[in-house]
């Protein structure tokens, strides 16, 4: 696998599962880029213990059909020796753009940007009258669910209905490997870089009785809030079902609650969703399992 972000760990960890050697192949020296320090961390320990064998900080200079299978050429990105690779099958997930290319966007009355989204307002509308953009082609993030949303808006700007403007920094991110990754809202890098003031709650699956029942109890749960308000900038979680659980912290950014608000609501028992509420009680010195 070339590239160590989502695609390329989700359908990595699609093989490994399979029982295919799964060697991945990342120019940085992380996988993941963009999440969590702390989900990466765990996640690159969880998956080690699986069997992913990891290059980082090592690019790709060459690639040949040998035989049935790939020859791969390596070296380390900040320069050394090159080393081979043999494998039966190379994915390559390095990125993804919107495909506007050879559209003849210009011909109505659209320009692109440099990276070839197109500019939209918050009804989605284009700069062509009668003409509306949603989607990976309209900006990131380039997820299914959000494009799904920004759907209904549209229509509604269509239909003349006010739509409400679609926060993306509340848009959760949602990783399909085993175990799953799931966050919403800011890193705890971001939120230190915007000048909050931090208080951080963790709290392993390994403590929760339904995770240890389900046989799954690697994880996490990580929620960040601003120490002066108590309101919540974000949530990270990797384990099992952890991108069914993210809709709660999802749900709780987007009506502005509160650590306390949290904290004085019943999680049901037993379930995955009481390492949420424990990760909470964590971030305020009151966690009751660990």
């Amino acid at each position: 696998v070339i590239g160590a972000g989502v695609i390329g760990l989700e359908l990595g960890s699609v093989w490994r599962r399979l029982g295919a050697k799964v060697t991945v192949v990342e120019y940085l020296d992380q996988i993941l880029p963009g999440m969590d320090g702390e989900v990466r961390k765990e996640a690159n320990k969880i998956f080690k213990k699986q069997g992913f064998e990891y290059k980082l900080g090592t690019k790709v200079t060459g690639a040949e059909v040998a035989g049935d299978g790939v020859r791969l050429t390596v070296e380390p990105a900040a320069g050394g020796e090159a080393e081979t690779i043999e494998a039966d099958v190379v994915l390559v997930s390095i990125g993804r753009r919107p495909a506007t290319d050879g559209l003849d966007l210009e011909t109505v009355g659209i320009k692109p940007d440099p990276r070839g989204y197109i500019p939209v307002d918050d009804g989605f509308r284009t700069s062509a009258e009668g003409v509306y953009a949603i989607g990976d082609v309209a900006g990131g993030p380039m997820l299914a669910h959000k494009a799904e949303h920004e759907g209904v808006v549209c229509v509604e700007a269509i239909a003349g209905k006010n739509p409400h403007a679609l926060d993306k920094s509340l848009v959760p991110g949602c990783t399909y490997c085993h175990p799953q990754i799931a966050s919403v809202g800011l890193s705890e890098a971001k939120a230190k870089a915007l000048g909050y003031e931090l208080k951080i709650g963790r709290f392993p699956y390994l403590a929760n009785g339904k995770a240890i029942a389900l046989g799954e109890p690697d994880g996490l749960v990580k929620t960040i809030f601003d120490s002066n308000s108590g309101r919540l900038l974000g949530a990270h979680l990797i384990g099992a079902e952890a991108t069914e659980l993210v809709q709660g912290f999802v749900i709780a950014m987007n009506l502005e609650t509160t650590e306390e608000e949290l904290m004085r609501t019943v999680f049901p028992h037993p379930t995955l969703s009481e390492t949420m509420l424990e990760s909470v009680y964590s971030a305020y010195d009151r966690a009751i399992h660990i």
